[in-house]
């Protein structure tokens, strides 16, 4: 039943991404308190404890490149919140798997759109940039927005759950 609504909440957190390009926080906050309940009932209140565990440290890693406008805030909380209802030895292949997916998206869009070179050269401009400077500064010049392929990554989040909730991983 866990995993049911825990399926529900995320393809409604790709609906919202894909359509408004924002995720609502109560649906953060209702993939939490689910994932909480989930763990709880399995494993006590040290279930509760290693989902909150799992989750400040996924959102931790992931804070860095939200801070330099790599992902939004969004990604970071559903990468959090999704983490957390993972078995802890699950967690980096959940992760490496939907940032996998994630990057076929882009490489995709970016052959689509024909910016493969343009996109690599100002990955390449931002990472000599920031060795030269010794600081991290956001990723992209003010105004180059309208050009910059976007992807939303919650529908990479909501397969690799999917993934690990039917059994494949």
């Amino acid at each position: 039943m866990v995993l049911a609504v825990l399926c529900v909440l995320s393809a409604a957190a790709c609906w919202f991404d894909y359509h408004r390009k924002r995720i609502p926080n109560v649906l953060i906050v209702l993939m939490a308190l689910t994932g909480i309940y989930g763990r709880c009932r399995a494993e006590g209140i040290r279930g509760a404890v290693e989902w909150a565990m799992q989750a400040a440290l996924i959102g931790g890693i992931l804070y860095p490149f939200f801070r330099i406008g790599a992902i939004g805030a969004g990604d970071v909380k559903l990468f959090g919140v999704s983490a957390g209802c993972l078995p802890s030895d699950k967690i980096l292949l959940f992760l490496l798997l939907a940032m996998a997916i994630a990057a076929l998206i882009s490489l995709g869009k970016l052959l689509r759109h024909h910016q493969l070179q343009k996109s690599l050269r100002r990955l390449l401009d931002y990472v000599a940039d920031v060795a030269s400077e010794g600081r991290w500064k956001l990723y992209g010049k003010p105004g180059t927005d309208s050009t910059r392929i976007k992807i939303c990554l919650s529908g990479p989040v909501f397969v690799s759950l999917l993934l690990f909730w039917g059994g494949i991983l």
